[in-house]
């Protein structure tokens, strides 16, 4: 193109409306507020209460990245963690793992929140069980129960870390459970596979979902009540934590999970009583 026509052309691109412009000053409030925060949660969060507003992550990405740097306002990195184990057959393993955050309720004070979460090694589906307290045996046993009704059955295997909550001790290689996760097991026949804690090689993926939910989910999310904080994380898993493209699989959970991912280990005496609840 000749000069005149390139200024003209760069004129246009300079007064072209953004599809994300109608919502500039939330989003620059949002920056500002919370200057930590990662584009894949704002887009998240547009996708929550902007229903109507259809955008893709890199166009979110690009837009708050210009925001950024016209405000003055950087990001601080982190690094993620990763995995090193290979992928189990379908239906074969469950990682668990707990974890704990403070948010601020709608007053201003901080709220502390207990959680579980869960993920299927291979389709990285995932739950998440809330609790406004510390967990005992028995919410962890009732926390396995809504993943497996979640899932809609059991897996072969679930692996842990030496949780005070499942394991007393390892004697010489020999598991001494609760007493209450013992009688569990009888009922619930799965393989436990206990870890060391912090290992990334046995169960990064659920410490991944862990630090996913902190980020992700809660990470600057006003509390009201736990009924809600439940609900809307049920709400984020089917939007955001099981409908986006897992980055090491590069397929989405919910999608691989529809393709009858659950060969899981029943029988008809373990599965019956199973049924969904409200967490």
């Amino acid at each position: 193109m000749t000069p005149e026509e390139f200024e003209d052309m760069l004129e246009h691109m300079e007064v072209r409306q953004k599809k994300l412009d109608c919502i500039k000053e939330k989003l620059i409030t949002w920056l500002k507020q919370y200057p930590d925060i990662a584009s894949a949660q704002i887009h998240d969060w547009i996708k929550e209460r902007y229903p109507d507003l259809t955008v893709g992550e890199s166009t979110v990405r690009c837009y708050v990245s210009q925001l950024r740097k016209e405000y003055s306002i950087p990001k601080i990195k982190t690094t993620r963690q990763y995995e090193a184990i290979e992928d189990p057959p379908m239906g074969q393993q469950m990682q668990v793992d707990f974890g704990q955050v403070t948010v601020m309720n709608q007053f201003h004070q901080p709220q502390k929140l207990w959680f579980m979460a869960c993920v299927l090694s291979h389709s990285r589906y995932k739950f998440v069980y809330w609790l406004d307290r510390p967990f005992t045996t028995a919410d962890v046993i009732q926390a396995h129960e809504q993943a497996f009704a979640f899932y809609g059955g059991l897996p072969q295997e679930i692996v842990y870390d030496q949780d005070h909550l499942i394991l007393v001790s390892e004697n010489g290689g020999n598991l001494i459970y609760t007493k209450k996760f013992a009688n569990y097991l009888k009922h619930r026949a799965f393989k436990v596979h206990m870890c060391r804690k912090g290992d990334p090689e046995s169960k990064g993926k659920v410490e991944n979902v862990v630090g996913y939910v902190k980020k992700n989910f809660a990470r600057h999310r006003t509390y009201y009540n736990l009924a809600q904080w439940s609900e809307d994380c049920l709400a984020w898993l089917e939007r955001t934590g099981n409908g986006k493209v897992h980055q090491t699989t590069k397929k989405i959970p919910a999608e691989v999970s529809n393709r009858n991912v659950f060969t899981f280990a029943r029988s008809k005496k373990n599965t019956t009583s199973i049924k969904l609840k409200p967490v």
